[in-house]
């Protein structure tokens, strides 16, 4: 039970960092005050990096790789918050709704994920 329940938050939290960094990349002029260096291919690569990290230790755990496992999938589960970091850059309220979604549901995810490894047995 608890084993599907990671999968199930590694999942949502896949789908939801694919959805942010989606969003991140095709509108990316429009994000307020990003650097002018990061590229809509960056932002892609970035979610591929992390996304790999991700499984890695997702398999790496189901192969009994505990220790290993459970380090890369916390962190790939901080990668969720690093979404935050837009709110560093230009308040809230600078950001449209679909921006401020896209980052909430990247660390309301990320949570989850965390919290599905604390508990895991």
């Amino acid at each position: 039970m608890k084993s599907n329940r990671l999968a199930i938050c590694l999942l949502a939290f896949c789908a939801a960092t694919l959805f942010h960094h989606v969003h991140n990349a095709e509108f990316l002029d429009q994000y307020p005050q990003l650097p002018a260096w990061l590229s809509r291919s960056a932002v892609y690569l970035a979610w591929l990096a992390a996304t790999a990290v991700g499984i890695t230790g997702y398999l790496l755990l189901r192969r009994g790789r505990r220790a290993a496992g459970l380090v890369l999938l916390a962190l790939y589960a901080a990668w969720g918050f690093d979404g935050l970091a837009h709110y560093a850059l230009a308040p809230l309220s600078a950001h449209t709704l679909m921006m401020n979604a896209s980052i909430w549901l990247e660390a309301a995810t990320a949570t989850l994920l965390l919290m599905s490894l604390i508990t895991l047995d």
